[in-house]
Parts: structure tokens; sequence; C-alpha cells
């Protein structure tokens, strides 16, 4: 049987230790899992089973693995420290059998997108980060069409639009889009991206390197390695329709307690085909998982045991070949969710309601 293999780490130290370790995750203070975190080896979490394509029948089993990085280690530390542990998982990740390698959360962060982690191993690996990006376009384009506002009238925000999950998102919009607010911190690679996508169609490309600015734009995509809590309460326009592809999450848990008139919710969420059974809560709900995991599934479906989505840029085109891959095995978006619960239509009523 085909397989894969997912790492993943603790995005919040507390609850996520205490999923795989309830004592330790109960007696152990952040501070200190943040710091032991860096002698931990890599851990065996669970056997994944029942992954079966609608189209063709296969059936993949996969594992999941954890890094035992926090957030705050893997930022401070140097990347060729932060690379030998990911590399271990993935020589754990080989002799369980697995043909291919996803990398989650800050581990496709950190360096080089995982150029380097791929070259030291001998089976495929990808970030999937090019199906992330697909569904947050499906996800806008649904909580778009549920609004009833029109892509081309609207000006879209992209928050982290030089990595590579926002430069691909900004890319697939660019025709449609009204006009887009690109915002980065680094303003000469704002000033390439805009370039690039001027080229694919884009009718007007705003730059900034302030947050705050999306109080301009309707629409707001955010996908950056910031480490949580970037877009507060106060940056966004009434009705603003918001996208979250970040994990840990960049909109502040704040938005949602101090603003009923604004759309929030998750992007990069697919339902999974077949019986899946993670053998571990990791976060989402039993039957749903993240876009990069759906891609590893998704490639080893197919039988694709290749490097896909590597390094720092990715492409328009194997954004939408992935799309139409896991759209194929029977991959589809998830029902949109705001902060751990499915979107009520009661919420997007309420939002319309105060634009009136």
């Amino acid at each position: 049987m085909d397989a894969f293999a997912f790492i993943i780490h603790p995005l919040s130290p507390k609850r996520d230790v205490a999923r795989k370790y309830p004592f330790l995750g109960r007696v152990l203070p952040a501070p200190a899992i943040d710091f032991f975190s860096r002698f931990w080896p890599p851990v065996y979490i669970s056997h994944v089973t029942g992954v079966r394509s609608v189209t063709t029948g296969k059936e993949i089993e996969g594992w999941l693995i954890a890094v035992p990085y926090t957030v705050q280690r893997m930022l401070h530390l140097p990347p060729a420290e932060v690379y030998r542990k990911i590399i271990a998982a993935g020589r754990l990740a080989e002799r369980l059998g697995a043909q291919v390698l996803g990398l989650g959360a800050y581990t496709s962060v950190v360096g080089d997108g995982g150029v380097t982690i791929a070259r030291a191993l001998d089976i495929a690996v990808t970030s999937g980060d090019s199906y992330t990006a697909a569904l947050a376009i499906r996800a806008v384009r649904e909580a778009l069409r549920r609004m009833e506002y029109d892509l081309a009238a609207v000006t879209v925000a992209v928050v982290g639009a030089t990595g590579a999950i926002g430069s691909v998102v900004a890319e697939g919009l660019a025709a449609e889009a009204g006009s887009l607010l690109l915002i980065g911190r680094d303003e000469s690679r704002l000033e390439s991206t805009a370039a690039r996508l001027r080229a694919a169609g884009a009718r007007e490309c705003q730059l900034s390197t302030a947050v705050a600015d999306i109080q301009r734009a309707e629409v707001v995509i955010t996908v950056t390695s910031a480490g949580g809590n970037l877009v507060s309460p106060e940056y966004l326009r009434r009705g603003a329709v918001v996208c979250d592809v970040s994990r840990p999450r960049d909109v502040s848990w704040k938005v949602a307690q101090a603003r009923d008139d604004v759309l929030v919710f998750d992007g990069g969420l697919a339902q999974v085909p077949g019986v899946v059974d993670f053998g571990f809560d990791y976060g989402p709900p039993p039957t749903l998982t993240f876009g990069c995991v759906a891609e590893t599934m998704t490639l080893a479906l197919e039988g694709r045991f290749e490097d896909y989505s590597l390094g720092k840029e990715l492409s328009l085109e194997r954004m939408q070949e992935i799309d139409a891959l896991a759209e194929k095995h029977g991959f589809q978006l998830a029902a949109l969710r705001s902060f751990e619960r499915e979107l009520p239509e009661g919420t997007i009523a309420r939002v319309k309601a105060s634009l009136r």
C-alpha cells in the first residue's frame, strides 16, 4: 500500500503537548515546554488509515510524526539545528515506509522552504503549500458568494504577499480582483511581486508595509509566519471578509470578541475522501484536514512520488494542477469555519446587515 507521512509540531505548547502527553501538558508551564522542546527527539504520533480515492478506489495509509519544537523555539534557533531534527523525523518516515513526506506549519517555513530537507532524504518532500493556496482561493470565492460581493468590484489585500502562499494566491486572483493591495515587510520584494502580478493581468496593485492598511480592503487574505495576533480589531473595515490561512493565526481572537460586523474564517481546510482515521486529535475535526496534509495525501493517491511544493516561490501551474488532482480523488473545500467552529449562516446575515 502506498503511504505518506506528515510532520506536525506544537503551535499552542500546553494544549498540543497535552494531546499526546496529558500529564506533561497539565504540569509543565509553556516556557518549560518551549525550553525542553530543543532536546526531545522526533515523536511517532499515529497511524492514519481510511483515505480512499473516489475515482480510483485506491487506499493509502500514513503517519503523523511530531518535531517537538514550539513556534518560538523554531524561530530563534539556527536553521541548521532545526533542519537536523526535521531530517531525523524524515528518516523515521522512511523507516515506517512512507514514500512522500509533508512538512507542516513552521517546518515548511524555516530556512529555504524544504529544499535542504528534500536533498537530505530519499523520499519525496512537499510543503503542501500549493493546495493550501488553492483552498484559500476556493474559500474566499465561497465567502464572497455568500456575502454577495463581486470580486471584480472589491479590493483584495494579501498580507504576506511576498511569501510562497501569499504570492501565488495573489496571482490566482490577479486577473479577476478589482484591485490588489499587497502587504509585506520588504518593499523591493513587494515591487517584484507586483510586477509579476501586473504581467498576469492584475488591474491595479497597491503596495504597503503596514498591516493596518488592510482597512482599505473589503477582502483580506492573511498568510504570514509572524507567529500570531497580527490583525487587530481596529484594522478591519465594516463588512470585511477575512481569510486567515496562517497557523498560528494571524487574526487575533479579539476580533471575534469585538467585531460582529466582519466575517473571519479559516483558509486551507479540506474534507478527506474515504473514512479517514487520523488516530490522533491534532486540531481539525475528524474528517477534515489542512491543505498541506491533503496535498501530501493527494500525491500518494496519485502515485506522484516527487518533490512538489518546495522553496520560497510556488507556480500558478502547480497550484492549479494539485487542485485538479485533489478534486479528482475526492478532496473538497470544507464548510467555512471560524475560530474552530463551523461558520453559522446567522453570522453571515449579521455581517451583511451591518452594511445596510
